[in-house]
């Protein structure tokens, strides 16, 4: 395999990678369309930065996060689920994964986990914060063996079909799976 994971300019490259969140997410035109203007959005901000993993030069998975701020619309909706749980603090000093997404076709090959951590090697915060969809899953499995804890569960954002998860981790990211995971 001729992959090759490096800086993604996520901006110039925003159909390719949700070309592979559609594939890896079942997600529809009119859902790429509404995730295309966050993601650009979201490359405005302070701190933003992507990876990415090509193939032949053609995009197989990303990566992309930011600092945590407070007044972005994702704290704001997790913050009351995070104060329930008297873990609202988790919103400071931390680096939140955006996304991550792997094409299906290159899934379970350790290319999320190399993406992930790379990522967060490179962050100057303490620790790591991610949403996921609440349930057993693989992505959920690997956010577990990385050394990720529910911050809080049956989170729901508006417009969301299914409920997240709040995860957690501190930094550096475990590298390998503990025994038994």
């Amino acid at each position: 395999m001729d992959l090759v994971i490096g800086p993604l300019d996520l901006s110039a490259h925003v159909d390719e990678a949700l070309a592979v969140q559609a594939a890896a997410f079942g997600l529809g035109p009119d859902e790429v369309a509404v995730r295309r203007q966050i993601v650009l959005r979201h490359m405005t901000y302070t701190g933003a930065r992507a990876l990415g993993a090509t193939e032949r030069g053609r995009l197989v998975g990303f990566v992309y996060g930011m600092p945590n701020d407070r007044a972005h619309w994702w704290s704001t909706v997790v913050e009351p689920y995070l104060r329930a749980r008297d873990n609202d603090a988790w919103l400071d000093d931390s680096f939140v994964i955006t996304e991550l997404h792997v094409h299906p076709a290159h899934q379970n090959r350790g290319l999320g986990r190399t993406l992930i951590t790379t990522i967060t090697d490179a962050a100057t915060q303490p620790r790591s914060i991610l949403s996921a969809i609440d349930r057993d899953s693989p992505a959920r499995g690997l956010y577990h063996s990385l050394g990720y804890q529910d911050l809080a569960r049956q989170v729901l954002f508006p417009s969301a079909p299914k409920p997240y998860a709040v995860m957690g981790a501190t930094l550096p990211l475990r590298r390998r799976s503990p025994a038994g995971r």
